[in-house]
């Protein structure tokens, strides 16, 4: 018994076993053979390696921006001059990198809070039986104004006239606005910092360059004109009813090169909003919201109400950093290596089960045994050594 505890722990330790190898000298077998050997091999090489970049680790970018806009507008409406400054056409002022750049307006000064008609076309009526009050969106007096024909309601007085859009926009000064985008971003898994005022972006150079995608691919200094026109807009079109359009900062960084070699690229893509688009199952058309300016007046408080159509921009940052890791790479080897094994059953296949020799392979591949044979042989041989 212990001998043969000790006979198994010796083949156990000191035997290696290999499989046995058939040669088939066969063309077709072969041709197959290798032809799957190099789809695999175009396969690791070309796609896992190079295109993939399989022997790289990634990372993406914790990523913070700021903005600041530029620029001075002037309007005469109906008569009244105005200057119109950052303070009164971007929404909100605190350099955020979602924002609205207002392009054009209507305006309703001096709202107070009281009773009036409706607008003329408005929730008609001939009685004031016609305006019980809860039936429409606005709360009613339950009155029938009869000059001009119109329900009394409780709002802020006068109502506010939207029905005309100005044509053209009030703010195509807006054209010429500037704004600024600072981002910096972190690849934390690499430890690398990198800001969008990268070399050769000094004081100097910013004060006097305009983002070009050619001349000036770095600049972060943008007219909104040359924005809106890169992401396909006409700017006096979007400026009219406004719209929104995405600037896309992107980083992708191949952190195996020097850092400084690590630079974003600008896109801009329109959103939504455009009035150019006659799809009937859109409801609404453009980007507006009001905005009201509360002030007292003879211990009134009052209001000027504007609704504000404008340009919606969002800064959004894209990043993926690259850089070689060992693991990676051994497991894109590795999975390759296993992939190859798909040649040996492919053409295994072929030889044992579509070959006219398939027979013939067949008994050169695989060694049978007959137990009850190999039974009978071990007792006759147990008999002769008896006698």
């Amino acid at each position: 018994m212990k001998s043969q505890i000790t006979n198994a722990l010796s083949d156990f330790f000191f035997e290696y076993e290999t499989p046995r190898q058939v040669l088939v000298r066969n063309r077709r077998v072969g041709v197959v053979c290798r032809l799957i050997q190099l789809l695999v091999l175009v396969y690791i090489i070309g796609w896992v390696f190079i295109y993939e970049k399989g022997y790289q680790s990634t990372d993406t970018a914790v990523s913070s921006v700021f903005t600041k806009m530029k620029g001075v507008g002037y309007t005469n409406v109906s008569g009244k001059e105005r200057a119109w400054d950052v303070a009164d056409y971007v929404f909100p002022p605190q350099g955020d990198s979602s924002f609205v750049v207002m392009t054009n307006f209507i305006i309703t000064e001096g709202q107070h809070m009281g009773e009036c008609p409706e607008l003329t076309g408005k929730h008609n009526c001939s009685s004031d039986a016609d305006c019980e009050g809860g039936s429409f969106k606005r709360q009613m007096t339950g009155v029938c104004n009869r000059t001009t024909n119109t329900c009394e309601v409780l709002t802020w007085c006068p109502v506010e006239d939207d029905r005309s859009i100005p044509d053209p926009p009030l703010l195509m000064s807006a054209e010429n606005y500037t704004l600024f985008i600072k981002n910096s971003v972190t690849f934390p898994l690499f430890g690398v910092t990198r800001s969008n005022l990268v070399e050769g972006i000094e004081g100097g150079y910013i004060s006097k360059c305009f983002y070009h995608p050619k001349d000036s691919p770095l600049c972060p200094i943008f007219k909104l004109g040359d924005i809106v026109k890169l992401s396909g807009f006409s700017f006096e079109t979007i400026a009219q009813e406004g719209g929104s359009i995405g600037i896309v900062v992107d980083w992708t960084c191949n952190l195996d090169m020097d850092v400084k070699h690590c630079k974003p690229q600008y896109n801009f893509h329109g959103l939504y909003g455009n009035p150019d688009e006659k799809d009937k199952a859109r409801a609404s058309v453009g980007y507006n919201f009001r905005y009201a300016k509360h002030y007292m007046e003879n211990s009134v408080p009052k209001r000027t109400l504007l609704k504000v159509f404008g340009i919606r921009f969002d800064i959004i940052v894209q990043s993926l950093a690259r850089k070689f890791d060992i693991i990676p790479t051994l497991t894109a080897i590795g999975s390759g290596v296993g992939i190859f094994g798909v040649a040996t059953v492919v053409c295994d296949l072929v030889l044992l089960h579509l070959l006219p020799k398939r027979e013939f392979y067949k008994n050169m591949k695989f060694k049978y045994t007959d137990s009850h044979e190999q039974d009978r042989d071990s007792e006759e041989a147990s008999t002769e050594n008896e006698k």
